[in-house]
């Protein structure tokens, strides 16, 4: 079991830079590698910088708070929706970016080290941006770093960003965090995402609900961890028998490329789909969220109905990169 660390001891401090340098400015030059960092003062803050600039990008879509600063958006795994995300908030920031979205081509192909490659690109970069399939791999570009460096997924481990929008998305959407039910559906053995998430809702008082087939149930060493700090979870095989308790329906797809056999993965897709007639046990007031790509766990029937929050999803995740991009470059 992994050590707990109290809230008022989460935040990590960056090799780079303390904390508040001499402008003041909280996180500048800091690394986001894992929600484990965060308490619910910073997440206060992030979440009102967050909000701030989607008020600059409704007022006037871009704006040059980062003009002439450098993003690498290094991402050795496929990337759509994380890649644009953090290309797009860089450039409505006013800043460039660097993408590097097809590893296998580069150097790395030719048998680079992880260290050298982030050494070589923070020589043309402010900022860098990590996708990479082995746990732990942005906490080591990271240590040989003299520029901050954003987790963008690590494999199975964490997604920090992605909790940080998810959980943006639940406050702006139903306006308080304490007292929901969060019910996490489908493969939560690999999801990364569920992992951060439920780690980041540990700070408020919330029930957490897991369903998943019996081969993709929630870690064990998560669910160890959140025990001690008195969270309420409960592990189930159905939906139904949590749906109409659930405020935050948080699905996740059955992650292909992360198993080994494929007739387990055979075994494990499908298991769930959210169609308008499951919705119908569900309460008004909820709202279904995911990551994204869907592979059919959510019927696309299911878009028109105002509690599909997923879409709506990605766009407060424009917002939240916005403003940690400002932040650890000392301009939030």
């Amino acid at each position: 079991m992994s050590t707990f660390i109290p809230p008022n001891e989460r935040r990590v401090q960056s090799p780079h830079l303390p904390f508040g340098d001499q402008r003041g400015a909280p996180f500048y030059g800091n690394d986001i590698l894992s929600v484990l960092q965060f308490n619910r003062e910073d997440l206060d803050y992030i979440f009102e910088v967050a909000k701030e600039m989607r008020a600059m990008v409704e007022r006037v879509g871009t704006f040059d708070l980062l003009k002439g600063k450098i993003l690498a958006n290094l991402f050795y795994e496929p990337s759509t929706r994380t890649s644009s995300s953090f290309f797009s908030a860089m450039e409505r920031l006013g800043g460039s970016v660097i993408p590097i979205n097809e590893v296998h081509y580069s150097s790395v192909a030719k048998g680079e080290s992880l260290p050298d490659t982030i050494r070589s690109l923070e020589c043309y970069a402010d900022v860098i941006v990590i996708r990479h399939p082995e746990v732990g791999s942005a906490k080591l570009a990271s240590e040989y770093a003299q520029k901050p460096v954003i987790n963008a997924g690590d494999g199975p481990g964490e997604h920090p960003t992605q909790a940080l929008l998810d959980l943006f998305t639940i406050m702006e959407e139903l306006e308080r965090v304490d007292g929901l039910t969060v019910t996490m559906l489908g493969d939560l053995k690999h999801g990364r995402t569920v992992h951060s998430l439920a780690r980041l809702l540990s700070l408020f008082v919330v029930r957490l609900n897991y369903v998943s087939p019996e081969i993709l149930r929630m870690p064990s060493e998560l669910i160890e961890d959140l025990s001690v700090q008195g969270v309420s979870q409960k592990e189930f095989r159905e939906l139904d028998e949590v749906l109409p308790e659930t405020d935050v329906l948080y699905v996740t797809r059955v992650q292909k490329e992360r198993f080994e056999d494929p007739k387990e993965y055979e075994k494990a897709k499908g298991a769930y789909v959210i169609t308008p007639q499951t919705m119908q046990k569900a309460k008004d007031e909820m709202i279904v969220m995911h990551p994204l790509p869907r592979v059919g766990e959510i019927s696309m029937e299911l878009d028109q109905d105002p509690r599909a929050a997923y879409f709506r999803q990605m766009e407060y995740g424009l917002y939240l990169r916005m403003a940690l991009l400002a932040m650890v470059l000392g301009k939030a």
